[in-house]
């Protein structure tokens, strides 16, 4: 628009004079929206040097602050909700038309679900996968994560379920972990409905689909009516809200796309809680003595091996405990947000497992701990640690190009890799 300006409008003309004025106004509105943004979430990065992308990182983190922010100005303004916008923003740019899969939107027990099938598959029974989708329980969506279905369901010749669980706040806690267990359950029942050898059947998430994941496998291994899952596939997941001082949270607690704060946000405002008992929560003053006592055999920083401590660790101050507080945030403890903390009568009976951690993630070590947990029951985990994976990198990696990360191309290779093996 400038450069019209200067080659086309003459100098001095009225019309010259009424665009340089909307000109002026636009470039304000918009320097103002940019202030606005920044000021309402502050980019607050600490990405380490070993990182080989550093500067992608950095670029991709003040892009996701600047539209953090702007979630919140806008909905300061009465223009749109914090949710509503970053749920939309979250959808990303639609994938062209499949040639590869036939998809279907359906409903599994009034849970919306998308099936993604091969079209080159065998008349044999394929495997399948269950999809739960990340967000923190509040956003996310199979819109947003059809990239990643349709992914898997190529790359392995897998019949994909992306589930639809309903989202909070208009549905709390624990309506998203129904839901997950819900849709899992109906197509394990139906799944030669499907062409799926009902053998053969793989749950999977990230993030806080992760945590559904794990929650979900749980649920069903007292489960007589049922096939055994096959496998359990968990990327990234958040396990546990006991010890947020763990090593990797130490490390890693301002490196994007998870920064530590942003855990006990999504999680305080998924149970609809105050988020000023963040601070005590982080001192761990929300665990009475005999929870602390019983979770020590669980989640410990010394089960943590000593090479995930060389980029420093100091040990936990204790601090005293709230009863108040516990009574608050006592679902926390819940495994459906605690998997980490299921007894070892239901771990012992989890199905073989893939484990994918990343160096530069508050989450690593809870992932460490889970997969301690399962080795010393005997289950078989097959593990993938990105030395240079951060938070988010296997979403950013099916959307390719310059939003890849190397990191997250080879943890879907690497998954992928695991479920042709199912």
């Amino acid at each position: 628009m400038v450069l019209y300006l200067q080659l086309v409008v003459p100098r001095g003309s009225r019309q010259r004079r009424v665009m340089e004025l909307f000109l002026g106004i636009f470039l304000a509105g918009l320097t103002s929206l940019v202030a606005a943004a920044f000021y309402y979430e502050h980019p607050k990065a600490e990405v380490p040097h070993g990182l080989s992308q550093r500067q992608k990182l950095y670029f991709f983190h003040y892009i996701l602050n600047f539209t953090l922010g702007l979630a919140k100005f806008l909905e300061k303004v009465g223009i749109i909700s914090e949710v509503s916008f970053l749920r939309t923003a979250m959808e990303g740019i639609p994938p062209l038309r499949e040639k590869h899969l036939f998809i279907k939107d359906l409903s599994f027990e009034r849970v919306p679900v998308r099936i993604y099938q091969p079209k080159a598959s065998t008349t044999g029974q394929s495997r399948g996968l269950v999809f739960f989708h990340g967000g923190g329980g509040q956003f996310g969506s199979i819109r947003a994560y059809e990239r990643m279905c349709r992914y898997f369901a190529r790359k392995s010749n897998s019949v994909v379920v992306c589930v639809g669980y309903r989202l909070a706040p208009e549905h709390p806690y624990p309506a998203s972990f129904e839901d997950c267990l819900s849709a899992t359950v109906h197509f394990m029942k139906t799944a030669q409905d499907y062409g799926v050898d009902p053998s053969r059947i793989v749950v999977c998430g990230d993030s806080s689909g992760g945590t559904f994941t794990a929650a979900v496998a749980q649920e069903l291994v007292n489960r007589r009516d049922l096939p055994k899952l096959r496998a359990q596939i968990l990327i990234y997941p958040l396990l546990q809200y006991v010890d947020f001082d763990l090593p990797s949270y130490q490390q890693n607690k301002g490196v994007p796309a998870l920064l530590k704060e942003r855990i006990l946000v999504l999680s305080l405002k998924y149970l609809n809680k105050d988020l000023s008992l963040m601070e005590a929560i982080f001192k761990g003053c929300h665990i009475p003595e005999d929870l602390q006592l019983k979770y020590q055999k669980w989640v410990s920083p010394d089960y943590i091996p000593h090479e995930f401590k060389k980029r420093g660790y100091k040990p936990r101050t204790t601090h005293p405990f709230s009863k108040e507080l516990y009574t608050l945030v006592k679902p926390l403890f819940d495994t459906v947000f605690s998997p980490l903390l299921a007894e070892d009568s239901v771990i012992a009976q989890l199905p073989e497992t893939f484990l994918l951690t990343c160096e530069f993630d508050v989450l690593r070590d809870d992932g460490l701990l889970y997969k301690k947990r399962l080795e010393d029951h005997g289950i078989k985990v097959t593990w993938c640690h990105l030395q240079e994976g951060f938070h988010g990198t296997i979403f950013l990696a099916t959307y390719g190009g310059v939003i890849a990360f190397r990191s997250g191309n080879k943890g879907l290779e690497k998954t992928v890799d695991f479920l042709r093996l199912m």
